[in-house]
Parts: structure tokens; C-alpha cells; sequence
């Protein structure tokens, strides 16, 4: 009964304060993507906080953080990490599934944020826009972030990664660092949210030039670092 009152009182904070956070990054964006990066940074700060004292939910962090960008790799079980990463790696370039760039506002927001954006069937064209979207992005000196599973999973599940990570690792040429992540555990899917920790844990960099099959399976392993497979 006390996570479902926490969580309603989340949402309703969360959400009717973001609002008007998302409907004005017109206004920021008239001042460049840096402008756009910041009023991001602001949001995701804002909801680490909604998290922490409306829903006890605390971080913790493990393993060294690199200091120059890199392509991330990283477990998707919620919400959470999908915001919580903007502010936490400094503004990368996130890979966005396409239904989400089609949302109005949210959309505007975070295509003049810089994001990937990728069609669910990860069509050759799609593919190969998104690796030019990084590589601008790379220009930039921003690091790049993808979810490599494609969409979020609950605890225990750990399907192979999409094809389309590998091709943006060979693209880019960049070190790769996977995160571990046990969000789903305090934040499922559906449901009422619980008080409780977060780990994001940061993995050795993965050099770039690997196969894609010594690539996909050392990120697989890594980003699975604070997973238990379910059994079925």
C-alpha cells in the first residue's frame, strides 16, 4: 500500500512538473543543442530527485567512469536508467526508437537534443542513418549511447543483442563501455515502484576493431554483470 502511495505521488509530481519543462525546450532550443543539453540535464535532475525523496530510491555506482567519450553500452530494465544516464555520462548522443522521436514535443525535444534516432525494424537505411548520426555526434567530442538489446527487459531476461549495435561500434571506432544495470528489480515495468538501490555498474572499455561476435559477447556478459537469467 505505501509503494502504490509513493508511487501516485511520483507521478502526479513528476509528470505535471515535466510538462511544461518539455513544452519549453523551443524556447532553449533557440540557443543552440548546448542550450538544449542543459534543459535536459535540468529535467533529469529533477526526476533523480522526485526518485530519491518521493520514492526512496537511491544510486549507487561501480567501477571507473572514463573521462573522454566513448560509445555506451548499456542493460535496459526501466525508465530510470533512460533519463538517469543523460545527466550521470554528461549529455550523450542516446539511441531513440522512432516511435518516441514521433511523440510530439518530446520529439522536437530530443531530436534538437542530438539523439540517434532508429525504426523498430532496423531497416538498412535506418541503420546506416544512425551511424552518420553518431559519427556527427563523435565530431562533437560527445560520447554515444545505445541500449543494445533494443528495448527494455525484465530481470533475469537476457536476449541477444540487435545487429545494429555492432554496426555502430564498427562505425564509430571508439572504446566501448558497458553498464550494468538492476533498475527493473525497484522499478518494474508495471506495477508500484519500491524504496530501495540502483546499481549502474561501469565495465572494463572494450577496445574498438573486435568481430562482431567477440563484441557481442563480451558487452552481452557485461552489461548481464547483476542479472540472474530467469529460467523458464
Amino acid at each position: 500500500m505505501i509503494a502504490w502511495l509513493r508511487t501516485l505521488l511520483f507521478r502526479i509530481v513528476f509528470y505535471t512538473i515535466s510538462v511544461p519543462i518539455v513544452v519549453s525546450v523551443p524556447i532553449s532550443a533557440l540557443f543552440g543543442q548546448q542550450a538544449v543539453i542543459l534543459h535536459a540535464t535540468v529535467w533529469t535532475t529533477f526526476h533523480r530527485w522526485c526518485a530519491r525523496v518521493l520514492l526512496g530510491i537511491r544510486i549507487r555506482t561501480e567501477g571507473p567512469q572514463p573521462t573522454g567519450p566513448v560509445l555506451y553500452a548499456a542493460k535496459h530494465q526501466s525508465m530510470f536508467e533512460a533519463l538517469e544516464l543523460q545527466g550521470m555520462l554528461d549529455g550523450p548522443a542516446m539511441v531513440l526508437k522512432e516511435e518516441l522521436a514521433n511523440i510530439p514535443a518530446w520529439g522536437y525535444a530530443a531530436r534538437r537534443y542530438g539523439a540517434l534516432v532508429i525504426d523498430r525494424a532496423a531497416s538498412a537505411k535506418a541503420l546506416r542513418q544512425m551511424m552518420r548520426e553518431g559519427k556527427a555526434a563523435k565530431e562533437t567530442g560527445r560520447s554515444v549511447l545505445i541500449f543494445p538489446e533494443g528495448t527494455r527487459v525484465l530481470p533475469g531476461d537476457q536476449p541477444p543483442l540487435k545487429s545494429g549495435f555492432a554496426g555502430l561500434y564498427r562505425a564509430l571506432g571508439m572504446a566501448t563501455v558497458p553498464i550494468a544495470i538492476d533498475s527493473g528489480l525497484v522499478w518494474p515495468k508495471k506495477g508500484a515502484k519500491h524504496a530501495g538501490t540502483i546499481t549502474f555498474r561501469f565495465g572494463e572499455a572494450i577496445p574498438p576493431g573486435l568481430s562482431r561476435e567477440e563484441i557481442d559477447a563480451r558487452v552481452h556478459a557485461a552489461i548481464n554483470a547483476l542479472d540472474v537469467p530467469r529460467v523458464s
